[in-house]
């Protein structure tokens, strides 16, 4: 079986780590330092990067890892990423230490972004990298994309099993949920979360992963009816 290792960048970055307990793959490693550390202590050996799109803080620690370990595969988006990268795009499939992840394009946040989603079987449940495309409770920022593409890429995403467990690229639930209670203020499940969350978040846990069923009940992004409720809820997030 596989494990994900969720390492802290940053003031709210999340980068993860793939292993089959002796060797690695790490997704969106904006900095080299903690991963570095977590690969040394936990005696992994580092096989590849998945890249999810282009901004510096999911891939500004690639050329610092790629010196230290010789042979490195990366996989990324069409855009020309450090490392270099090799580019993937939609359906196509990319093994990770014996899973084979399937590659959606989900433009919105960027243009490049992409998404890396496994049901293999040596995970225990469907995962999902989500980059900074889906959040826990909340999406990305319409840098380069619309909200049309944002709507399509978050409808691939919820094409999988409400059991898939969504690793996103930062700690931004509890902000995220306060916009959702004011988007949809008569939804109980919402104002659950945001109960559960704000303790979680004073204790210092981690929200991440979340599920796809959680999402589907909570996330105001994924929950609107058509790309014209989106942007205006995106509208609405930028200046709440």
């Amino acid at each position: 079986m596989l494990k994900i290792f969720q390492v802290t960048a940053f003031s709210d970055n999340y980068i993860w780590v793939i292993s089959d307990g002796s060797n690695a793959w790490v997704v969106d490693p904006g900095d080299a330092a903690p991963v570095i550390r977590f690969l040394n202590e936990s005696a992994l050996k580092l096989e590849g990067i998945l890249l999810t799109h282009w901004h510096g803080d999911h891939q500004g620690g690639v050329e610092e890892l790629c010196d230290q370990n010789r042979d490195l595969e990366i996989i990324g988006s069409h855009k020309v990423l450090k490392g270099p990268s090799s580019a993937v795009s939609e359906n196509d499939a990319v093994n990770v230490l014996g899973a084979m992840f399937k590659v959606l394009e989900v433009p919105g946040h960027t243009l490049d972004h992409v998404a890396f989603i496994s049901t293999s079987e040596l995970f225990e449940t469907p995962v999902a990298f989500t980059g900074d495309t889906m959040f826990a409770a909340g999406g990305g920022r319409l840098f380069e994309g619309t909200s049309d593409d944002m709507f399509c890429s978050l409808n691939k995403i919820n094409d999988f099993p409400e059991n898939t467990l969504i690793y996103c690229g930062h700690e931004y639930t509890l902000a995220n949920l306060k916009y959702a209670v004011h988007a949809e203020p008569k939804n109980p499940d919402i104002l659950n979360r945001l109960n559960e969350v704000t303790v979680m978040r004073d204790q210092g846990i981690s929200t991440i992963p979340t599920t796809l069923a959680l999402e589907r009940l909570t996330n105001p992004f994924l929950r609107a009816t058509n790309s014209a409720e989106l942007g205006q809820r995106r509208l609405e997030k930028d200046k709440f």
